[in-house]
């Protein structure tokens, strides 16, 4: 981790108080903030934002665009300009809904597949180094509590 790195997730770049112990959302934000600085478009082959996407598509399968936009809380223009750039890549495919013609399914393609794990390599190295100061069961132990907090967030927004 550089300099730069360490101070964002100690809190002790300028203007933060780390007078006090952060709450663990705090926290989290400021290891994103680590994570975004080292997924850099050149390093992963797309912006971590077309990751994403990209991997919750394959994740839940083809969805409705209307969902996709619900589940990653994107406003429908800004997903439209996204979906649109990950179509021009090739990576996604959007059909018109056979059972309503108004509503798109997005769903990923092969070239996209290829992308994603191409990408996924780059990320576990950036893992590795990010969380590097934790043990493999720390490891397991924080993808599982994410996951979990995750499921009750889609389980809540459904209700």
């Amino acid at each position: 981790m550089d300099n730069e790195d360490h101070q964002v997730a100690l809190g002790s770049a300028a203007g933060m108080d780390t007078t006090t112990t952060p709450g663990a959302l705090v926290l989290l934000t400021r290891l994103s903030r680590v994570v975004h600085r080292r997924s850099t478009e050149q390093l992963l082959g797309m912006r971590v934002k077309q990751f994403g996407t990209l991997c919750y598509i394959r994740e839940h399968g083809a969805l409705l665009q209307q969902e996709l936009g619900e589940s990653l809380y994107m406003d429908p223009n800004n997903l439209v300009l996204l979906l649109n750039d990950l179509e021009a890549h090739g990576w996604i495919e959007r059909r018109r809904d056979p059972d309503d013609r108004r509503r798109h399914i997005v769903g990923v393609t092969a070239a996209g597949e290829r992308a994603i794990e191409r990408a996924e390599r780059s990320m576990e190295s950036i893992e590795d180094e990010v969380l590097a100061g934790l043990s493999r069961k720390d490891r397991d132990d924080l993808r599982r509590l994410l996951s979990k907090a995750l499921v009750h967030q889609a389980t809540a927004a459904t209700m």
